[in-house]
C-alpha cells in the first residue's frame, strides 16, 4: 500500500511510529527553575556526535499547565541542562508510570519510587541505579512543524556507568537489556548482540 500522511492511512492505527524501530528510549530528567525534578521516558531519542558527545530528544505534544509544551521542555529551557537516564528491561514498569501526564511540578520519581541521586556537573537529579546516565547542557532548541514539535540537543559533559555494565572494557549492553520503543505499545528489550567489520577496518 501506498499513503500520504496529509491524506491519512486507512488503518486502525498510525503506521508511522512503527516504521523507525526499534528506537531507544531517553529517560529525561530535569529540575525546574524552582527546584522541582520531572522524569520522562522519549521514545524519539538518539546520540547524533562523537566529539564533543552530544544527544537529541524529541517532544511533540503540549500540556494544559504548560506553555506550548511539556515539563521536560519547559524545565530545560528555564536551566539548560538535563540528563539522559538509561531505561533497563527491569525498568520497563516503572519507567511507564513515569510516562503519565501530570501537573506541572509532580516528581516523578517519587510517583514510582526511584531512587535518586544528584548529578556531578549539573543541577540535576538522576536515576540513581540505571545502566548509565548522561549529564548535558543545552546547546540548542529547534521548534519544527507543528503545533508543540521541539528538538533539544545537548552535549554530554559528564557520564556515569554501573559498574556490572563495563565487562572486559567495555559497556555491555547484554548485561542489562535496553528496553525500545516499537511502534504501537510494543516494546522489545536487546538480549544478543553480533558484530560485523566495516571493509575497511
Amino acid at each position: 500500500m501506498f499513503y500520504r500522511p496529509e491524506d491519512g492511512h486507512g488503518l486502525p492505527h498510525n503506521p508511522f511510529n512503527a516504521l523507525v524501530s526499534p528506537r531507544p528510549i531517553g529517560w529525561i530528567s530535569s529540575r525546574d527553575g524552582q527546584g522541582r525534578d520531572n522524569l520522562a521516558p522519549y521514545s524519539f531519542f538518539n546520540a547524533v556526535a562523537y566529539v564533543p558527545p552530544q544527544v537529541m530528544f524529541a517532544s511533540t505534544s503540549a500540556k494544559d499547565d504548560v506553555d506550548g509544551t511539556k515539563d521536560s521542555v519547559a524545565n530545560i529551557r528555564e536551566t539548560g541542562v538535563f540528563c539522559v537516564n538509561i531505561v533497563e528491561y527491569a525498568a520497563r514498569d516503572v519507567m511507564n508510570v513515569t510516562s503519565a501526564g501530570l501537573p506541572h511540578g509532580t516528581d516523578e520519581f517519587e510517583r514510582a519510587g526511584i531512587v535518586k541521586a544528584e548529578c556531578e556537573q549539573i543541577a540535576c537529579a538522576r536515576v540513581a541505579n540505571a545502566p548509565a546516565n548522561m549529564e548535558c547542557k543545552v546547546t540548542q532548541i529547534v521548534q519544527l512543524p507543528g503545533e508543540a514539535n521541539f528538538v533539544v540537543f545537548g552535549e554530554v559533559i559528564g557520564v556515569h556507568l554501573r559498574d556490572d555494565c563495563v565487562v572486559d572494557g567495555r559497556f555491555d549492553v547484554t548485561q542489562f537489556h535496553p528496553l525500545s520503543r516499537l511502534g504501537y505499545r510494543d516494546y522489545t528489550a536487546v538480549r544478543e548482540v553480533f558484530e560485523l567489520k566495516r571493509p575497511d577496518d
